[in-house]
């Protein structure tokens, strides 16, 4: 008979009814948490495996034994086992209930539960002479711990805005990350993908992921007060995480640099009419010499002309 050793302290006549009465099935049933339990990294877990039927037992009488076996191998590993006053605990802090055992509450207690212990766990009871079975799917899941940079930022018109949204510390790896906005004239959040990239998913040594998503803005005044959410859902989360960015929108300034270059500029065009005026004012005086001395030239000629005729 199957640990046969453990039913040494029962008394005689408990061992002797064990013995002419092996485990059968079909008269005792567990019921266990559906086909997979979920449980969050580092709280505490409660494997659920009731006796049905069974209101009030005699643990004195009925054993109870947690079975392990790791998700990606074969090997059942042991993890605590009661019969009658003995018990044996090889996971620490792994515990049943003796209060809720006589009620017919098999749970098994683990605290502070791993990643590595995912797997399947395997509820055995024995009530003399019947033996029930149950498994359970235990899903180990760690939350998403999300930030948005910068949360709100006063952007100058056509000028680029580059805004990051981390999830970090999330297990297993599947995760979501859209991003949606918000405006005045419409009210309501629309998901939009333009100038959106998320980089590949990245894992840490302790086994979790991270993963960052950037959304980069060339915005214009007809943007202003529009807000941006990056909405971050993973499986351990019961709503999505939702993260905003507020976007205010300011008129350009012209720079120091831009007004030196205005006044250089100015300046030298001053200097360029001025030098311009100058040089046309002295045209102008030598063209009206010119026409002047051509003027008396004429008038000298004409009169030369009259005297020579009236010789």
């Amino acid at each position: 008979m199957e640990h046969w050793w453990l039913l040494l302290p029962l008394s005689r006549p408990q061992l002797l009814a064990l013995w002419l009465w092996p485990p059968s099935a079909g008269f005792l049933q567990v019921e266990m948490a559906g086909e997979t339990q979920t449980v969050l990294l580092n709280h505490n877990a409660t494997i659920i495996c009731k006796v049905q039927g069974y209101h009030h037992l005699d643990i004195t009488i009925m054993g109870i034994t947690w079975f392990w076996k790791h998700r990606v191998s074969a090997t059942e590993v042991k993890l605590f086992e009661f019969f009658g006053d003995h018990q044996m605990t090889v996971r620490p802090g792994a515990s049943v209930s003796p209060w809720r055992l006589k009620r017919g509450d098999a749970s098994l207690q683990l605290p502070g539960v791993q990643l590595w212990e995912a797997g399947e766990y395997r509820c055995e009871v024995v009530i003399t002479p019947h033996k029930a079975v149950g498994t359970v799917r235990l899903e180990v899941v760690a939350y998403p711990v999300s930030s948005l940079f910068p949360e709100q930022a006063m952007v100058k018109e056509n000028e680029e805005q580059l805004i990051s949204c981390m999830a970090s510390g999330f297990y297993p790896t599947n995760i979501t990350v859209t991003w949606k906005k918000w405006t005045p004239k419409n009210p309501q959040y629309v998901e939009f993908s333009e100038g959106v990239f998320t980089n590949c998913t990245t894992k840490n040594e302790d086994g979790m992921f991270n993963v960052t998503s950037f959304l980069m803005l060339k915005p214009s005044l007809e943007d202003n007060m529009t807000i941006y959410q990056c909405v971050v859902w993973h499986e351990s989360l019961p709503t999505s995480q939702r993260l905003n960015f507020s976007l205010t929108m300011i008129e350009s300034e012209k720079s120091p640099c831009t007004l030196k270059y205005v006044f250089l500029c100015a300046g030298i065009i001053f200097v360029i009419v001025l030098i311009l005026s100058i040089f046309w004012k002295q045209v102008l005086r030598q063209t009206n010499a010119l026409f002047s001395i051509m003027k008396a030239y004429s008038r000298n000629t004409q009169i030369d002309t009259r005297e020579t005729e009236e010789l």
